[in-house]
This record gives structure tokens, sequence and C-alpha cells, in this order.
């Protein structure tokens, strides 16, 4: 199909673009992209287009971004305005600024990622939903101008340990900033977006659970490629394949079928699989044919790997929850002489690899496995997972974006959004680790997964494979399959450095205010944000008629609470006329004393009394209700305000912040330093540079124990003990820390707090090793982990010193910032974007 000319382009878009005139921009936006908008898309766009906010949830792949981007397209239109675009992951924002750079240019496109900062003050900037909000607490100038910002991937709020971000970034953002919400499909879209709507304003909620490719769910049982339902019009209401249903019944059938194989396979004669003959698919493909039910075997992975080809069904990723799986299918492929590439192919990805590692170091590129690496990209195949260099990482995305890697195996990170669509997808079991045990994946998870199936403008359709497995049941697999969607759960907690930011912008009524706006409460309590929100306007308009009544010989306030406190005891001496002489006189003595210190108050003599008066009494009305409906928050509030309350104490405890004689609370000289201090740790990092537990490190040693402070240890790994750590300085401070940790935890568990994991020296050593300029086979050796696990701590514990260097006294944080320097070498300071 040849792809139409913009004149066609245009024309379909204005005859696809409902009341094109009242969207004018939608309509010239629509006509610049490759494919007609989908309705959703298209919805999302007026929205924009008519001032409001928007959350559109949406099935993975369909296309989402479209919306985010036209937010940007909108802030490019008007000179000086700005449009933030933020992402969960560095790679997602890497890949995302590139994508922008091509469309808008250099000069326009800036990129922060914490360890990475091109161009921050860009009329467009990619950037980590971290950065965003500490750029919020620190009420940086790049806000100025900011009219959109998008949130991709924005059900990561349910992330329990980083969702609260999310949560943080929606409450703090400037009213008039227009939120653009991009959200996998939840099945409480409307719950979130009502939230939204309560938080930010004017929201428009769009769902959509269309895919834009449709999606073919099969099961891989020997060799055959099995429909997982036998309806395949309404995955929703089809019935699962009653050959799946029967082939389940069969017992013991695997077990003398596979001695038969392998006999088979030894005298030369071909198994099953292997001597059938492959009728074409419906559009060209293999077809699915009966299964004899006395042959079920699990086929190996290069065979799979031929199948899928010979039926045009690659690229394909082949999802394996594990790295050590991912590793090992490469190489089991590689092993067989499987070669997906063309000679020509191959050339272009010798040239793209040269070109995207030409900064690496000789030596460091057989420590990396280099050749191998590059071998298996010639062959078409590649790994994808987190210990992977992330350099590596991203010439295997490109490379499968251009059809050069034909099969990707990879572990399910790779599901979170990073644009790698394929033709099929493959998963060889329905369960993964989880630190723990096995666990079945979730609804979710297989949607997510699955999502990845399926290239728009060039699939005509999608394929999800599951490999039978012994145990498999055809209606569980049928089961994740229909769930398309997962709730969307709030995961907020305050913490220390979010309290001190709070208190220091709004003090501590204020901050328990905004706490009551957090999704959490709104989960827990949707009334309350209602109410929370009602009383933020009132209180305007209360300052407003306080403002109004002022009066320039007094405290109009005083006075007019002497003249509601003297009418309240009259109506109620009227009213109560059968009361006791006692009480009578009682009441006339009080009102008495009333009307002379209302006459002797200097307010009683201004000429423009009765007017303030007047506004004073809608002041007192409204007061009355923003009384009643603070009542009812206070009946309401749930959990969040209570362990803000907890965190404000130890806060107080440690002098953090101060209380004055009348109750307000104030930060100290410590609590202004955590304000700049972000992680799990933030308050043990406070402390330990109160008490200068570090001044005598060493830049190694510091980076050594700032990795301590982020590293988190396999739960198989034992602790390294003395003598697998540096010596000198650094275990002195390291035991010092330790015991302050276990101080502040019994300090936590005290106020009811959850307390936190102790500090982990496991991969000290090899920090410090790295630090002094150590080569990187021997670093490796000593951390026992791969490449792209060493570089995701080292730029994690260079984001911790980088922090040290600006909020440490002067000698500390020059230490820091040299320990900064000394990290940040070789294949950590890499960097492709």
């Amino acid at each position: 199909m040849s792809d139409p000319g913009p004149a066609e382009r245009y024309a379909r878009a204005r005859a696809a673009v409902q009341n094109d005139r009242d969207y004018p921009i939608t309509a010239e936006f629509a006509a610049s992209q490759k494919f007609d908008l989908d309705p959703f898309q298209i919805a999302g766009c007026h929205g924009l287009e008519a001032g409001r906010s928007v959350l559109v949830a949406a099935p993975t792949g369909a296309g989402k971004t479209i919306v985010g981007e036209f937010a940007i397209h909108l802030a490019m239109r008007e000179p000086g305005l700005k449009a933030f675009y933020t992402t969960p992951m560095k790679a997602l924002s890497n890949q995302k600024f590139r994508e922008l750079v091509e469309t808008y240019g250099a000069d326009d496109v800036g990129l922060l990622t914490g360890d990475t900062n091109i161009n921050g003050n860009a009329r467009i900037v990619v950037m980590t939903t971290e950065v965003l909000r500490n750029m919020l607490y620190a009420d940086s100038p790049a806000l100025r101008g900011l009219r959109y910002v998008v949130m991709d991937e924005v059900h990561y709020l349910a992330d329990r340990f980083r969702g609260a971000v999310w949560e943080e970034v929606i409450i703090h953002l400037p009213s008039a900033v227009k939120l653009i919400s991009l959200s996998a499909t939840v099945s409480n879209a409307e719950e979130f977006g009502d939230w939204l709507d309560t938080v930010r304003g004017d929201t428009e909620v769009i769902v959509s659970e269309t895919r834009p490719v449709p999606l073919e769910q099969h099961v891989l049982v020997r060799g055959d490629l099995l429909p997982l339902f036998d309806d395949r019009a309404g995955i929703a209401t089809a019935q699962v394949n009653q050959e799946l249903m029967r082939m389940r019944s069969v017992k013991g059938a695997n077990f003398d079928n596979n001695r038969r194989v392998q006999s088979m396979r030894s005298s030369g004669q071909k198994s099953g699989y292997e001597a059938q003959r492959h009728r074409p698919l419906k559009g060209g493909k293999r077809p699915m044919r009966s299964a004899n039910a006395q042959r079920i075997e699990r086929m190996d992975r290069p065979d799979v790997v031929q199948l899928l080809a010979r039926s045009t069904l690659l690229p394909a990723i082949f999802f394996i929850f594990s790295r050590v799986g991912c590793d090992a299918a490469v190489e089991q492929v590689r092993r067989s002489g499987v070669k997906l590439t063309t000679p020509e192919e191959r050339a272009e990805i010798r040239a793209l690899v040269d070109e995207r590692t030409r900064t690496l170091l000789d030596e460091d590129l057989a420590v990396l496995g280099f050749y191998e690496w590059k071998d298996n990209l010639e062959r078409g195949i590649a790994a994808h997972h987190a210990g992977l260099l992330p350099a590596f990482k991203e010439v295997v995305e490109e490379l499968f974006r251009r059809k050069l890697v034909k099969v990707v195996f990879a572990t399910e990170t790779l599901a979170l959004g990073i644009n790698m669509p394929a033709r099929t997808v493959v998963l060889e079991k329905l369960e993964k680790f989880n630190g723990e045990a096995r666990v079945a994946i979730t609804s979710g998870e297989y949607t997510q997964i699955t999502g990845r199936a399926g290239r728009r403008g060039i699939d005509v359709e999608g394929h999800a494979v599951v490999q039978w497995t012994e145990g498999l049941d055809p209606q569980a697999v049928a089961a994740l399959a229909s769930r398309r969607t997962y709730p969307l759960n709030s995961s907020f907690r305050p913490t220390y450095n979010m309290a001190v930011n709070l208190i220091d912008q709004f003090g501590r009524p204020q901050a328990r205010k905004i706490l009551e706006s957090s999704f959490a409460q709104f989960q827990a309590d949707r009334a309350v944000v209602g109410l929370a929100r009602q009383v933020r306007e009132q209180e305007e308009s209360l300052a407003g008629y306080e403002k109004a009544m002022t009066c320039d010989r007094g405290d109009f306030t005083d006075y007019s609470t002497i003249r509601r406190d003297l009418s309240d005891l009259e109506k109620l001496n009227r009213k109560d006329a059968g009361a006791s002489r006692g009480t009578r006189e009682k009441r006339q003595k009080e009102i008495g004393g009333l009307r002379r210190r209302m006459q002797r108050h200097a307010c009683h003599q201004c000429p423009d009394r009765e007017n303030h008066a007047r506004w004073a009494e809608r002041y007192w009305r409204l007061r009355r209700t923003v009384d009643k409906i603070r009542q009812q928050i206070d009946t309401r509030t749930g959990t969040v305000a209570r362990i803000f309350d907890r965190v404000v104490d130890v806060l107080t405890e440690l002098d953090y912040v101060a209380v004055d004689d009348e109750g307000a609370t104030s930060l100290t000289e410590a609590g202004r330093t955590m304000r700049r201090i972000y992680g799990e740790r933030d308050l043990l990092v406070a402390e330990s540079l109160r008490q200068g537990l570090w001044n005598g490190l060493d830049a190694p040693s510091l980076a050594a124990l700032a990795c301590a402070l982020v590293y988190e240890p396999r739960r198989d790994e034992a602790a390294p003990g003395e003598r697998g750590l540096p010596r000198g300085a650094f275990r002195q401070a390291l035991s010092d820390t330790q015991d302050l940790w276990q101080k502040l935890d019994d300090l936590e568990k005290d106020h009811r707090l959850p307390g936190s994991e102790p500090v982990a020296a496991g991969l000290s050593q090899a920090m410090y090793s790295w630090a002094r300029g150590a080569a990187l086979d021997r670093v490796l050796v000593e951390a026992d982990m791969a490449a792209g696990d060493f570089v995701r701590w080292s730029k994690q514990t260079i984001d911790l010193l980088d922090q040290l260097s600006l909020v440490a006294e002067s000698a500390l944080a020059r230490t820091a910032r040299a320990a900064l320097d000394s990290v940040r070498r070789g294949i950590v300071s890499y960097s492709s974007v």
C-alpha cells in the first residue's frame, strides 16, 4: 500500500476530525501525521484544544503519545510557552528526547534525567518524573512559561517505591498548567479521572479498549500454533478451544513421547513438527492444525525461532522472566547455527554497532562480551534486560525497530513502554520469581507484555503465543487474555523530604490539607477530597472578605467578634424567656459588658463601620460553614494525614522542625538542608551530615559509603563482613552510619512508622575500587554482577553524591564532587543521547 501524500492525508484528516471548524488546530495536526488519527486520539486533541486537561487510558501500542505530542504542538504555536514530557524511566526519556529532536530540532528540545542535563532551559524538556518533582519544590525558574505537562505511563503512580512522586507532581503543578496523563488501560480510569478533575480542575477522561492492530492468541503445541479461542471474533465472549481442553487431560504421554523423540533424533529421523508439512495460515501464514494428544512435546528455542521465521511471524520478542534465561536463550540459538539476516543487513548492523560503541575503551570490550554480542546481533538475535550495558540495550532497541534484529529474548522490563513493537510475542511460561517464590503473572502484566505484538501500519494483526508446558490450564490463559484491565491503586505515603518541603512552602496546617487531596485519600474516602477542595476555595473567599472589612482604625475582626457574640447572646436571651431570674441577670450583665467593649473599641467610631460590618457578617457566615466542613474532614481523614503527623513528630524530636509557643511550625537549619535530600534514605543522610559522620572520608571512601546507602542487595546475598570492605576511615564511618540507622529505625517504630531496610555494603568494595581507577574486569569480579547492574547502581550513587555536593559543608561538598567525578568514568559515563 503506497503512503498517501500530504494532500490526501489532509483530506482524510478533515473527514475524520469532527467539528473541524471548532477544532482547526487538531485538523492541522492530524493532517501532518503518518496515520489517520483514531477516535480516542481525536477526542484527546479536542479536549486539549478546548483548554482542558485530559486523561487518556488505552492499550499498549494504541498511540496514546500522539495526544502528548499534540500538547507540545500547541505549546510551540505560541512564543514563550513551554511543555514538559515526563517518563518513569531514563531509557524512555532518552528515547522520547531523540524523537522530539528529530521533529523540533536540537535547539528547542532538552533532556533532564538526574545524571544527564542537556539544554534544560529549552521550550520542550523531557525528564524523569522525579526531576519535575524536585523542580516544583525548588520553585525552579525553568517552570516559568510552562503550559503543558505530559505524564507518560502515569499508571506508575501505583508503584510502591516511586508512585508517590507522581501524586506530588499532580498536586503541586501550578493551576494554569494543563496535564496530559497517559495510562495503560486500567479498570478504574473514571475514578482516577474524577480525582484529577478534583485536584486539577476540568479534566476529560478518554478510555479506549480497542487495539489498533487486532491480537490473535495462540498456544504453541508440538509445532502447531493452536488458537486459544474457538471464536476469534470476540475474545470477551469466545469459548476456549476445546482441543486444548482435551489435551490438558492427557497424563503420562509426555515422558514416553520425549524418550521416543530423542531416539528418533539420534538415528537421524525427524520428530513430530520436523516431519510435518506446513500449510499457509490466513493471510499467507502457516495454519493451526489439529494436535495429536499422544505426541505432546516442548519445542527447543531454535526450533521455535525457525517455526516463526517460516510462518512469517518475525520479528518476535520472547519474554523470559530471568536475565540468565535470556542470555542462555541467545547462546542456545547461536549454537544451533540459526542466522536470520541477509549479508546486506549484517553490514548495516556492523556499521551501526561500530558507530554507537566507538567511545568504549578497547580493553573493556572483551570484558563486556562485545564480540559475542556483536556476532549475535549480526545473526539477528539479542537479549534485552537490566543487566545489559545501557549502551548495548539502546543498540538492540534501534536495530529491532529497524527490523534488522529479528528475535529478542527479554525480561518484562521491556514491556514497560519502550517503543519496540513486534509482530509476535512469545511467553515461555506464565509465572515468574518475585524474589521470594514463583508466582503467576497478573492479567495486567499479561496485557502489558502481549501489547508489544502488532506494529501499526505494518501488521494486519499481532500474535501472542503461549508455549505449552506441563500443567498448563487453557482456561487460566483465556482468563488472562480476556481481562484486559487492572486497577490503579495509590501508593502515596508522606516522606521526610516531602514533609519539610510542604511545611516550608505552606505551613503544617496547609500541608495537611494538601495531603487530604492525595489520590490515596481520595480512594480511602472520596468525599474528603471534594470537601478539602471546597474548604480551599472558601478560604480564598474568606481572605477576600477579611481584606474588604479591614479598618484603618483597628482590628475589625476583633470588633466584629464582639458584635457577633453580643448579637448571639441577645437572641438567646429573647428566645429563652422562661429562664430563671439569676440566669437572665447573668446574661444581662454579660450583654452590658459586651456593649461597653464594643463602644470603647477603636473601630466603633469608624465612618465606614456598617459597610465593614456587612463584609464581616458575610465572613462569619462563611466561617461557620467552613468550620462545619472541617469537622466533617476531621472525622473522615484517613491514614495519609496521620502518617504525616507521625513523620512531623519524628522531625520535631530530631530538631528538623521547630514549634513555637503558639503551635506554629517552621524549619530549622537542618530542616532547610533536608529539603534538597531526596530518596529512601533522606532522614539518614540528613542526620549523618549534621553529625559529621562522613567528614573524614576521601573521595573513593565517600563513593563507597554513598553506594551502601542506595544499594539494595538480592535477598540471598550475604553481608560482606569487614574483610570484604575498604580499610581505613570508611569502616568507622560505615559503623557509625549503621548505628545511626538503628537509632532512627527504633525512633520511627516508636512513632508507629515502618522504618527502613538496613544499610547494605555489599557493593561498597567494588565501588571503592572503581572510584580509585581500577579496571572494569576487576571491578565486575568484585561486584559479582553484570555490567548493566553495576552501571545502574553507579548512577544512583552519582545521584546521591550530587545531592551531597550541593547540601554538605564546603569540605565534604568538594569531596562529594571529586567522588562523583571518579565514579562517572568509562562505561558509567557513556551515553548515546
